[in-house]
């Protein structure tokens, strides 16, 4: 059988870093309880469902623990996959209490809009919640007495934390503490989301109401040296450009930017809401319509037609000088992305080519 007749094996789904804290957290505590190295611990995501998970590494004495888990992100491209969250669990004499705080490798807060202090450990609420929740069931009897302090720690979290979105959204030092449901969904269309959403929290927090909309990181970089605003402005909405103009309509964005390269803002100008290579195809017949607005040749436009990417056809026009070609391109975008935001975000859009040079904008 041919890699391409194979059965599409169904997705694995994988758990959060939340997920690791908790686990490593009631390993500890539960390794306290019974004098015993723990292996396996049952953990009650926020849904109420029950998840078993292995420990990684469990050591203990007479009042703490250090238990450890590694990140399995199924199969979804998650660059904490892997990654060893570490849980320091101590015994305190704060009856009934517990504490939780970030160490090595967690990123402590310094902008406003994530729903966290300033200064504080970047552990978002839901893995909050989780922990405390399990740590109260398992360890009821040592409540009565004492309290509880846990610090989670990941060894390598600040060489992972410059390929998250920590450092744009003011989280330095490490990664985050994240998840709401416990589990991480293959490919997670949710998790993009709400990074989408906390990007525009912070800008918005940070008192701007401008922001630069990018399809990516290198069309990011080109948008830099465009536009002078500072990095919390500068959102990577990826494929997801309808959902972002609308979000940033709905949180009174007052201007966008919206930034790419070729094959993404033509999947726009066609009213392509999610842009994914997968989910939507550049359509030749679409470009060679444009070129022909723009008074192109007939030979150029049968070009087109035959082209086999979207980079293709950018070289086809640049060689055959059809000027207004890419700021028609650019025209359609705006026009997509102001229908999306019901026109209440101001929109100018740019297109790149791949050096960085604009060779399109509108308005």
């Amino acid at each position: 059988m041919s890699e391409t007749e194979k059965p599409r094996q169904k997705l694995r789904t994988g758990f959060t870093t939340g997920t690791c804290a908790t686990a490593a957290a009631k390993a500890g505590l539960e390794a306290l309880i019974t004098k015993k190295k723990i292996n396996h611990t049952e953990v009650t995501l926020p849904k109420e469902k029950k998840i078993t998970i292995s420990v990684s590494d469990c050591q203990f004495d007479q009042k703490s623990a250090k238990c450890s888990v590694i990140k399995d992100g199924g199969d979804d491209p998650d660059v904490t996959h892997g990654a060893e969250i570490v849980v320091d669990l101590k015994i305190t004499d704060d009856v009934g209490k517990i504490k939780i705080d970030g160490g090595t490798g967690v990123g402590r807060v310094t902008k406003p809009g994530l729903g966290l202090e300033i200064g504080a450990a970047a552990i978002n609420p839901t893995p909050k919640k989780m922990l405390i929740q399990n740590l109260t069931e398992a360890g009821k009897e040592i409540l009565q007495k004492h309290g509880i302090e846990v610090v989670i720690s990941v060894p390598k979290g600040a060489e992972i934390a410059p390929k998250t979105d920590n450092p744009r959204l003011g989280i330095m030092g490490g990664i985050s503490i994240l998840g709401t449901t416990g589990i991480v969904l293959p490919y997670s269309t949710a998790s993009f989301a709400a990074s989408i959403r906390q990007s525009l929290d912070v800008t918005i927090a940070m008192g701007d109401d401008t922001v630069v909309l990018t399809t990516g990181g290198r069309s990011e970089d080109f948008a830099k040296k465009e536009i002078s605003l500072p990095d919390h402005c500068f959102v990577q909405m990826g494929d997801f450009s309808g959902y972002t103009i609308q979000q940033c309509a709905k949180k009174s964005i007052k201007k966008a930017y919206v930034a790419g390269f070729i094959g993404k803002l033509t999947k726009i100008a066609m009213g392509v809401k999610q842009t994914h290579v997968k989910g939507s195809k550049v359509d030749m017949d679409f470009l060679a319509q444009v070129a022909q607005r723009c008074n192109a040749d007939t030979n150029t436009i049968n070009e087109i037609k035959k082209a086999n990417t979207a980079r293709h056809v950018q070289e086809i026009i640049t060689s055959n000088k059809v000027d207004s070609f890419f700021a028609q391109i650019c025209k359609e975008s705006y026009e997509q992305m102001r229908a999306h935001s019901e026109s209440k975000v101001e929109i100018q859009v740019i297109l790149f080519d791949f050096d960085g040079c604009a060779l399109g904008r509108y308005p």
